[in-house]
């Protein structure tokens, strides 16, 4: 396991994290300690969560991801481990948590990293996420950007002076944005740099074989300042595994959570599944190992957030890390990825 400076911060994170969003859904919380005990073992120190896990989202299970962490969590180091959690945005959807009121001003940013530490059972979160923005901006497959869609936000500089006081109250230890678009980054960035306010250290937005925008325009504005990026859905929904070629396995989330995945119900997407897989199998690695792998290679990737419901899953997934890709395997990945370009955007 190699560990990473993430950003400008002085937190050393292993290039891969554990997800948690099953944990309370899919997962017990006995699952959920033997999987961390797991990954800990293996090297892993980082480890992430929101306050709405877990997916899909439901006010009977809000809070409960953070909850199983919380209990396993106080019976470990807590200064050997890096705990990132996310503050919701603006969601007409998520009506139960703060009463529907999800602005990212004074008041809920308070509440919210109250509750996550109630619920982790610590005293502090090293990474705070902003896990979508105040303000509109196309989620999670949705269209182009439209402005009409347009509405009221809250300013940068006030959501900035909030986490100011926080970090200043040691409840926090820094901050990151969650998908995010290069205007943003680098808007919160100069603002920081302009009035003295915290900087963002890191990004976690999508980003595997099928979704390689990050790489055109983010990746620059991050590599200017200075983000890391926390690369999430390296699976793409578990598609990029090849399991889903032949059928819908049973129990897996696309078939427990109809419509979840729509993000990835998209023209090209099997066609490109299909050539991925082909060249794993040609160089006798796992298409789970090679995806992972691949987005393990690429120079703006801080970490790796791997999520699984089973340990045999948890473990090919760690075991990626035995798996680099040499010049003509990348090559052959490039050539299927100039054939059907990001089918899952």
């Amino acid at each position: 396991m190699e560990y990473k400076k993430l950003g400008d911060s002085d937190l050393l994170v292993s290039e891969i994290c554990l997800g948690t969003m099953t944990y309370g859904q899919q997962n017990t919380v006995e699952e959920a300690s033997e999987q961390l005990d797991y990954a800990v073992a293996q090297g892993v120190n980082f480890i992430d969560t929101a306050e709405m896990y877990p997916v899909p989202i439901q006010a009977e299970t809000q809070g409960k991801t953070e909850q199983y962490i919380g209990e396993w969590l106080v019976k470990q180091q807590r200064d050997k481990l890096i705990i990132a959690t996310k503050i919701a945005g603006p969601s007409s959807r998520i009506t139960w948590i703060r009463s529907g009121n999800h602005k990212i001003d004074r008041v809920n940013i308070e509440q919210a990293v109250e509750d996550s530490l109630k619920r982790l059972q610590t005293d502090y979160i090293d990474l705070y996420q902003i896990h979508w923005p105040d303000r509109y901006v196309p989620l999670f497959g949705a269209p182009d950007y439209d402005p009409s869609q347009e509405q009221d936000t809250v300013p940068i500089v006030e959501q900035l002076e909030v986490f100011a006081d926080l970090i200043k109250a040691g409840k926090i230890r820094y901050l990151g944005l969650s998908n995010e678009t290069p205007w943003g980054v680098c808007e919160f960035s100069h603002l920081a740099k302009q009035l003295g306010l915290p900087k963002v250290v890191s990004i976690q937005n999508a980003f595997n074989l099928t979704n390689r925008v990050f790489h055109t325009h983010t990746a620059e504005a991050c590599r200017f300042h200075n983000l890391g990026l926390l690369a999430y859905s390296p699976l793409a929904f578990g598609l990029l595994t090849g399991k889903y070629l032949k059928g819908m396995p049973e129990n897996s989330r696309l078939a427990l959570f109809q419509g979840f995945g729509i993000r990835y119900e998209k023209t090209n997407l099997t066609e490109a599944v299909q050539e991925y897989v082909a060249i794993a199998n040609k160089h006798s690695i796992s298409p789970a190992q090679m995806a992972l792998a691949f987005v393990r290679s690429r120079w703006f990737v801080t970490s790796t957030i791997i999520g699984a419901t089973t340990m045999e899953q948890l473990k090919e997934n760690i075991s990626s890390l035995e798996v680099n890709l040499d010049k003509d395997i990348l090559a052959e990945i490039d050539a299927v990825h100039a054939k059907y370009p990001n089918p899952t955007p």
